[in-house]
């Protein structure tokens, strides 16, 4: 296995833009951009033999500078949302852009890490790359280093491991924003595709600014149970107020085992490709989002992307987790590094 890179535009500062292909033996290969540490393509091979790219992206660099709907970004160092975009750390208190109604949603829109250059070092079968942030950076504590290393084995496992330091408290809570679709990107509906979660609990939302409540809810017997494989467009039209609230399917479930160890969090199937999707993951939760809000795009190969034309599963401790009492703790510091595993295996 080699790592091979190409140029593939520029900035509007000027600064280069690269793509990173990783190969392997078994006809998977990824494409991973400098710019926003992002996933542009995942090529696998479907049941007859035939290669397709199962996440949505754009052909360009400039398309890229945009990117309203995160495809394939990583996001930091925040995910999700957070409530009335602030939080405390130690009883100083920090306030994040309101971006999202009165809250905040992925950290920045224009300034944050999906839109910065991260230094790349190839290896084998790997590239890592780099990123450093200042002490008030976008309102953040502590001079932090970040890295995030993509690696694809002989498996087909596509293995992201975040790390970071920080020389004071800070929060993290760092997640990537890939949009599936197992048919190919430029097939359509996701709607059809099988999933099964390994949650037996998930965070109700208040309304639709989609703030959890702070309960753990049990999804047996309601629509939001996907312990057995079910379709995704089963239940998503259903006459519930979480749905109707949101759009859809917009919610964290609660992955289940122990925090730290890296263990199945989802499995999806595509019918039309036969391609399977299977995620692993040491943080406590995945947000399942269906695209019910994805705008309407040229994408790649010059596809329309439409609403639920992908799906994401974002690894993450829960949204607003910093405030609320009882969700898993997302400060780091120099005390305790951040470090964390997410696996997608294609098959």
């Amino acid at each position: 296995m080699a790592v091979t890179k190409e140029l593939f535009g520029k900035t509007q500062k000027g600064e280069e833009i690269y793509a990173y292909h990783i190969a392997n033996s078994k006809g998977v290969e990824t494409v991973i951009l400098n710019y926003g540490c992002t996933i542009k393509n995942v090529f696998v091979p479907t049941k007859d033999g035939k290669k397709v790219d199962v996440v949505l992206g754009y052909d360009t660099a400039e398309a890229y500078f945009d990117n309203d709907c995160f495809l394939g970004a990583t996001v930091g160092p925040t995910a999700n949302r957070i409530a009335c975009a602030r939080y405390s750390i130690d009883g100083k208190e920090f306030k994040l852009p309101v971006n999202d109604g009165p809250n905040n949603l992925h950290t920045d829109m224009e300034i944050g890490f999906h839109k910065r250059i991260w230094d790349a070092k190839e290896g084998d079968n790997c590239v890592e790359f780099t990123l450093k942030a200042a002490d008030g950076d976008m309102g953040f504590s502590g001079n932090r280093v970040f890295t995030l290393t993509y690696t694809l084995d002989e498996d087909n496992n596509l293995e992201l491991h975040y790390h970071a330091t920080s020389d004071a408290k800070t929060l993290i809570n760092m997640t990537n924003h890939v949009y599936f679709n197992l048919g190919g990107h430029n097939s359509g509906s996701i709607l059809d595709h099988e999933l099964t979660l390994n949650a037996s609990r998930f965070t109700p939302v208040i309304d639709r600014a989609a703030i959890p409540t702070g309960e753990l809810a049990e999804v047996a017997g309601t629509v939001f149970d996907f312990t057995n494989a079910k379709e995704i467009g089963q239940d998503i039209n259903a006459d519930v107020e979480q749905l109707q609230c949101v759009g859809g399917y917009d919610h964290n479930f609660c992955v289940d085992g122990e925090e730290g160890v890296l263990r199945q969090a989802a499995f999806a199937k595509s019918p039309k490709s036969g391609i399977t999707l299977k995620c692993l993951t040491t943080l406590p939760g995945i947000q399942l989002y269906v695209g019910n809000f994805l705008k309407s795009k040229v994408g790649k190969e010059n596809t329309e992307y439409k609403p639920r034309d992908g799906f994401c599963l974002e690894t993450q401790f829960y949204p607003n987790s910093v405030n609320q009492k009882g969700f898993p703790d997302p400060i780091f510091g120099p005390d305790r590094e951040y470090d964390c595993v997410t696996v997608y295996q294609f098959n």
